[in-house]
């Protein structure tokens, strides 16, 4: 899919990684891109739409679903890291409703106009959805949620011409990942390979230097083997339960 011309609706633009998508989108030359933060930001240029979106608030999913009347590319990246452990219930239920339930109810409000336009879900992950970071378990294991999410819907979806694209970066310089002293990549440069991603239609996504060296293995491994048995489980009308 080239980006050229495309209609795209990011999540979590305010900052880091999402901020540095619109810019990649814009320079890609889309069309329109909107952008979704929870108070909007304006944008110098005219392409871009800001949108007031708390992806946990299902009223403002569907004012946003109202105001968008097609759609090429939804890229779910809204999400949150606490200080937490798994002894604190109600850090992991913030985690899966931003990160798990947040991208779900997306993909269901703007999945007629994907299915229309034969468009593109992009789910920014992590490398902690393959194996949890100890140090921050309800975010991995919202994030392995969230994969096993995207799994499923590349499956569910494939007989409707949408693809599904897992992101799975390691550390990325933001706000999120400071107290990590470990090297970590630019926002930058992990939007550029998401995008070169989506246009080669990859389905994983490994955007970073740290990630990239599990690509190989990953693509060719046992896992991405069941995943494509089981998903010739689905028959034609499987794909109706995603709508």
């Amino acid at each position: 899919m080239n980006i050229m011309g495309k209609t795209i609706l990011i999540t979590g633009t305010n900052r880091g990684l999402g901020k540095a998508l619109v810019e990649e989108a814009l320079r890609r030359g889309a069309r329109q891109v909107y952008a979704g933060t929870r108070v909007p930001i304006q944008h110098s240029d005219t392409r871009v739409t800001p949108l007031t979106l708390d992806i946990t608030n299902a009223a403002q999913i569907q004012e946003v679903a109202e105001q968008v009347t097609s759609l090429d590319i939804l890229i779910n990246n809204a999400s949150i890291s606490l200080s937490e452990n798994l002894s604190d219930r109600a850090a992991l239920e913030e985690h899966l409703a931003v990160i798990f339930f947040g991208t779900y109810d997306m993909t269901q409000a703007f999945l007629p106009l994907l299915t229309r336009s034969r468009g593109a879900i992009v789910n920014i992950l992590s490398v902690a959805a393959l194996a949890a970071l100890p140090v921050m378990p309800s975010y991995s294991l919202a994030k392995a949620a969230t994969f096993n999410l995207t799994q499923s819907l590349r499956a569910l979806l494939a007989g409707q011409g949408v693809n599904v694209h897992a992101v799975l970066p390691g550390p990325i310089d933001t706000e999120m990942s400071q107290s990590l002293d470990i090297p970590k990549a630019s926002p930058e440069s992990v939007a550029r390979a998401i995008f070169d991603g989506v246009e080669k239609g990859t389905e994983e996504i490994f955007p970073d230097s740290m990630s990239e060296s599990l690509a190989e293995s990953w693509r060719s491994g046992a896992v991405k083997e069941l995943e494509r048995q089981n998903a010739t489980f689905v028959v034609a009308e499987g794909s109706q339960a995603a709508g």
